[in-house]
């Protein structure tokens, strides 16, 4: 049995999936997270079953790619039974997606989740009486409490095998009875091609779907203008256009239900998080909260990551001084193990982990508080001053976590043209791998403020980078309409879990390429073929003002980019770069990385979005921006030092 999850952004579905499959999808308190549907098979009572965890939606109308996602996959009927799930604390919108799932005439359950959310917000639910209005049965949950989710799965398997179908959806008189004269002039066969439901398939076509009339016009284009006529006499009848009228029918039924179902206590005065929201969306203040937020961030994944570093550094040291008398300075021995293993294996403990561990948390945090949205709210106004669609942020606030998932959500814009400049912009966004680079480099070594401006610098090169793109690929975009979840406190369960993930990235993927890299320089500084290796890039790092053997740490940075950081200490034969490099090579080298090549990923993701020639693009494109600019920091550098 297959059973489909799907809502609106931020209703709580890919928690509850989580419940069943064991943490593997994304999910945070930032509305789109969900970008391609995720699958997990699982037991109970001795039946098989497979949970879909698709992208949240509002409508099953409409041109955004991952919403188009959750579309597809539920007009192919691949799903047994249907799990819509309800944001309870905003019942009254959160229907009118139920009603357009319901008239897919399919096995369906509805989970009222977020009742906690509900309650504090004065809402008093009658899921009994719910359930009668809506013809289906519906479980009453607290996905972050995992409270009624064994009882929505028991329900979704009775349903699906009993097969339990939703009533139908009845709107005004006058809007029945186009739906009744569109449905005289057309084939039924042409829903059953489709394998659409009849009644689904003419309010579609009413309601001036593109995708379902597109397929119309192929099979018989000479029906087109009928359906357009019943469009247009709809339109004139209400004075609105069709897809306006469908949509209101659908917002009065919600209401009534709404209304029936609901007894709403207004609250008194303003909460505490009402009155937090108001300074946190500020047009001022807002802005002044931002700072201080992003400061302490800043500060905080420093901090710990530097005392760490200091910590583990100390012990590597006197590890490779103890297998330095032990097997002697000049053996294959020490090659390989003090030098190659050690470094490799420490290398990743004493550098990437004190400052990878607190940010990944902490960028959590930040996402499951419900923060993140604000600060997309805070910057659509710059988005929009770049040429750039306001759901831009979107990808860059997750490009600080991996590039991957950001590349990955550009498909939320509706233009072409945003998704390729977004694509290729994210990629530049400093993740959480480019971040310890910069913080183990350029905060380590110089100071906490210079890798701050790095990070501005970086912000201010890719909005110049957006604005140029709005004079070579010139349109307008549209405003930013996003969901502004509520403020939440993370748990800590939740927030581990999503930091584990990227953090067993780390360890199951970088960790064993990082410790065969370093063997495998060390090897080849023993037999002497390193400097063969750096004469080939000499070029480069010449032009670059950084020593030769630097040459080879560029090379495994495409793979990982903390790979490059590793192997530069491999390299040098120190993990006190500060002593060996000067404060503007450091500077230099850390920008040239911050914006060369993408690791391998990445371009993979950027092939699969954009096409090969769009990744090879961006491949160009970012090399020939890391060498511009660090050659501009390598002048600036040589002044300020």
């Amino acid at each position: 049995m297959i059973i489909a999850f799907i809502g609106q952004p931020n209703c709580g579905k890919s928690t509850i999936f989580n419940y069943f499959s064991g943490y593997k999808a994304i999910i945070s308190n930032f509305p789109g997270t969900t970008v391609k549907y995720n699958i997990s098979r699982g037991v109970l009572g001795g039946r098989e079953f497979t949970c879909v965890d698709l992208p949240g939606v509002y409508s099953l109308t409409s041109s955004d790619q991952a919403e188009l996602e959750s579309r597809n996959y539920l007009l192919k009927e691949e799903a047994d039974v249907i799990v819509n799930v309800i944001d309870a604390s905003l019942l009254g919108r959160s229907l009118e997606l139920t009603l357009e799932l319901m008239s897919l005439e399919r096995p369906m359950v509805v989970a009222l989740n977020m009742m906690d959310e509900a309650a504090r917000k004065g809402i008093s639910l009658q899921p009994t009486k719910l359930s009668h209005l809506l013809g289906v049965p519906v479980v009453v949950t607290v996905a972050s409490q995992g409270k009624g989710l064994t009882e929505l799965l028991e329900t979704a398997i009775e349903a699906g095998q009993v097969q339990v179908r939703p009533v139908q959806v009845v709107f005004s008189r006058d809007v029945e009875e186009e739906i009744a004269e569109l449905s005289d002039s057309l084939d039924p066969k042409l829903a059953e091609d489709l394998r659409l439901p009849w009644r689904f398939f003419l309010v579609k076509l009413l309601e001036d779907d593109p995708y379902l009339l597109e397929e119309v016009g192929r099979r018989d284009p000479d029906l087109i203008p009928i359906i357009k006529n019943y469009q247009i006499i709809l339109s004139q009848s209400h004075g609105r256009p069709p897809e306006t009228v469908i949509s209101s029918e659908r917002h009065a039924v919600a209401m009534n239900i709404f209304e029936q179902v609901a007894r709403v206590i207004p609250a008194e005065k303003p909460s505490f998080r009402d009155r937090l929201d108001k300074i946190a969306t500020h047009r001022f203040w807002g802005y002044v909260v931002l700072v201080l937020v992003l400061g302490l961030f800043f500060q905080a994944v420093f901090r710990l990551g530097q005392y760490a570093e200091n910590f583990f550094l100390t012990y590597l040291e006197l590890t490779q001084k103890l297998v330095q008398g032990w097997l002697g300075a000049e053996s294959l021995g020490y090659f390989v193990v003090g030098e190659g293993l050690f470094m490799g294996i420490f290398g990743g403990i004493a550098i990437v982990l004190p400052y990878l561990l607190p940010f990944l948390l902490g960028l959590s945090l930040l996402e499951d508080s419900g923060y993140l949205p604000r600060v997309a709210f805070l910057m659509d106004n710059l988005m929009h001053a770049l040429g750039l669609h306001g759901k831009s942020i979107i990808p860059f606030i997750l490009g600080y976590g991996c590039s991957v998932p950001a590349v990955m959500a550009a498909r939320i814009l509706e233009s072409p043209r945003d998704r390729l400049v977004v694509s290729m912009l994210a990629v530049l966004i400093p993740c959480s791998a480019r971040s310890v680079i910069i913080f183990a480099l350029v905060a380590y070594a110089i100071g906490p403020y210079w890798a701050l401006g790095v990070y501005f610098f970086n912000l201010l090169v890719i909005a110049v980078l957006g604005r140029l793109s709005t004079l070579v690929l010139p349109e307008v975009s549209p405003g930013l309409i996003m969901e502004i979840p509520e403020y939440r406190l993370p748990t800590w369960h939740n927030v581990w879990q999503k930091s584990w993930r990227s953090l067993k990235d780390f360890i199951v993927v970088a960790w064993p390429i990082l410790i065969v890299g370093s063997t495998v320089l060390s090897l080849l500084k023993y037999y002497g073929l390193e400097a063969a290796v750096n004469n080939l890039l000499r070029p480069l790092t010449d032009l670059l003002g950084l020593p030769a053997a630097v040459g080879t740490t560029l090379i495994f940075g495409i793979m990982r980019k903390e790979l490059s950081l590793i192997m530069l200490n491999e390299a040098l034969g120190t993990t006190k770069l500060e002593t060996v490099l000067s404060h503007a090579q450091l500077l230099t080298f850390t920008i040239f990385v911050l914006f060369y090549i993408p690791c391998a990923s990445t371009i993979a993701a950027l092939g699969r979005e954009t096409g090969w020639k769009g990744a090879f693009l961006a491949v160009v494109f970012s090399l020939s921006l890391a060498l511009s600019l660090a050659l501009l920091t390598r002048g600036l550098g040589t002044i300020i030092w």
